[in-house]
């Protein structure tokens, strides 16, 4: 494939590799370099026109590698040159492979779904008149060792018949997993797979385990104290209580002391009105006898019904 400029001159390397800032690569000591500036603008043309003749070949009804895509994903170009022939001085473009990583919901041998991340061809470009001339064995070949990747590795997005059997030929990958995705894979993907580490929170500090203490037990224990006049009763003498032997069951309900018998109200307030009344109150009514005559007229006033009551 032939462009207006000086392809030699843009992509001194037979295989170039493109990532998504669409960058020209660091030239070699010598070699010349292009008069124009627009050199990325350059770059994008070939990817533009590689794109379009990809999808020509393979009837898409729209390329799906363009620079516009290259810029908006992190994928991979592998642009391959052809050094022999040198129309005009200008060199030409033999053809592309385009890799990225995606996220993908697979199926395995057992149709269980796995959730991995594998390396994706996905666009494979040769131009027809330089086909069948090991082109396209040496660009994937070289794709493999810059990757790291072996073949059996990779999934493929809407292979078409000349790439399965591309693949068949020269890697012997011939019997697929089916998928309900358009990604293929093949028999030996996931014999290299690992489910990815899983963050887990950091550990505490190793220190003492405070079970359910045995002092909150014992504060369970303890009788509570009923309210006045009720706590007023005799108290009885009771031997020192030890803690009783711990239980294995940490559910235990706690021991509660006996409570004192209830008193009536009636019985209550005669022991009240019994009462003799304080020292205190007998001095005070002894010395002043105005007020004991008040007092007296405040009580006989009173209704019948009143007086019975205290």
């Amino acid at each position: 494939m032939e462009f207006p400029f000086d392809v030699d001159a843009l992509l001194p390397e037979r295989i170039t590799v493109l990532d998504q800032h669409l960058r020209p690569p660091a030239r070699r000591p010598g070699t010349t370099t292009p008069a124009r500036v627009d050199v990325q603008q350059q770059i994008m043309t070939i990817v533009d026109e590689l794109g379009k003749a990809s999808a020509k070949a393979q009837h898409l009804p729209a390329p799906i590698t363009s620079a516009s895509r290259m810029q908006s994903n992190r994928h991979v170009m592998y642009v391959l040159k052809d050094t022999s022939a040198r129309p005009a001085g200008k060199g030409a473009v033999i053809g592309f492979l385009k890799v990225g990583y995606k996220k993908l919901f697979v199926l395995d041998d057992r149709e269980a779904h796995n959730e991995v991340e594998p390396l994706c061809i996905l666009d494979f470009y040769i131009h027809e008149s330089l086909q069948r001339h090991g082109h396209g064995q040496e660009l994937f070949q070289y794709m493999l060792q810059k990757e790291r990747v072996e073949p059996h590795q990779l999934a493929i997005d809407r292979p078409s018949q000349k790439l399965l059997k591309f693949l068949n030929k020269y890697y012997n990958l011939e019997t697929t997993v089916p998928q309900v995705n358009n990604f293929v894979i093949f028999e030996g993907f996931f014999a290299h797979q690992h489910p990815p580490a899983r963050k887990l929170p950091p550990k505490r500090a190793e220190g003492e385990i405070k079970p359910y203490s045995s002092s909150d037990r014992e504060f369970l224990k303890v009788a509570v104290e009923p309210p006045w006049p009720l706590n007023r009763a005799p108290r009885r003498a009771t031997p020192p209580v030890h803690p009783p032997p711990r239980s294995s069951s940490l559910g235990n309900s706690p021991e509660r002391g006996p409570l004192r018998p209830f008193v009536p109200e009636q019985e209550l307030l005669r022991s009240l009105r019994l009462c003799p009344p304080h020292p205190t109150a007998r001095l005070l009514l002894a010395t002043d006898p105005a007020g004991s005559s008040a007092q007296r007229r405040r009580t006989s006033s009173l209704p019948r019904s009143d007086e019975s009551r205290y």
